[in-house]
């Protein structure tokens, strides 16, 4: 177990009192991350039938306990020992700040949606964030080595300003890539091996976020244990818990 990143640390409110399922949401957005919030995000119906577009911003919004149902995507990236990949997501990010979580999380984009199918779109999505988040060079981030094993829907109230609901797929990834994270984006990376996994959530002091919690809970241990047989594993149900 080993950090692969010097801690970088943003400065962190008096206030913030990391608790699982839950953020605090400062009273002025980071800039950086605000900009963001204007992405276009896929809408989608429980079946992830595509039923539409809206911004970042509203499908991440807490309205009346109810937030938009959109597509997104999460990664777990292991090394040649089978190590995994986790970050600590940067004191900056609007949902979940200095969360611990899985390799790289985010949204495949509507605008890039047309003549793709669900999984290319997907696919482009992965490649586009471990460029930006985790700084591979898009030549080793190659999506056909990145394999698609199910899909997640689930809900989250967050701190009841912002949340997520998701139809999060899933993709596995076996590779040695070149890492220079993005500090706006990661806090802290590690690289955590199925020995010392349990002991290393225990100790790290950090909570998890709402998927990757779930994901632990219910199906990392299996694909950790099964990485030479994944495709015996993949599925194409939508898994439910909201």
């Amino acid at each position: 177990m080993k950090s692969l990143l010097k801690t970088i640390r943003f400065a962190q409110p008096a206030f913030f009192k990391p608790r699982s399922f839950a953020t605090v949401v400062p009273q002025q957005l980071d800039p950086y991350q605000e900009e963001a919030l204007n992405e276009k995000l896929i809408l989608v119906d429980e079946n992830d039938q595509i039923i539409g577009t809206d911004t970042k911003r509203n499908c991440h919004r807490v309205k009346y306990g109810k937030i938009p149902l959109h597509r997104a995507f999460s990664a777990f990236i292991f090394n040649s020992k089978n190590e995994l990949l986790l970050q600590e997501r940067a004191s900056s990010k609007v949902t979940y700040p200095n969360h611990l979580t899985n390799s790289c999380c985010s949204h495949p984009l509507y605008d890039i949606l047309v003549g793709r199918d669900n999984l290319q779109n997907t696919g482009l999505a992965v490649q586009r964030r471990l460029t930006f988040e985790l700084g591979i060079p898009i030549s080793e981030a190659i999506p056909n080595q990145f394999k698609f094993i199910t899909k997640i829907h689930y809900f989250s109230e967050g701190d009841g300003t912002w949340g997520e609901h998701e139809i999060d797929y899933i993709y596995i990834i076996r590779k040695d890539f070149t890492l220079v994270p993005n500090p706006m984006e990661i806090g802290r990376i590690f690289s955590v091996s199925r020995a010392d996994f349990n002991s290393f959530i225990k100790s790290s002091g950090l909570p998890l976020t709402p998927w990757f919690e779930l994901i632990i809970k219910n199906w990392l241990f299996k694909w950790w244990d099964n990485l030479d047989n994944l495709q015996a594993l993949r599925d194409d149900k939508i898994h439910r818990y909201h």
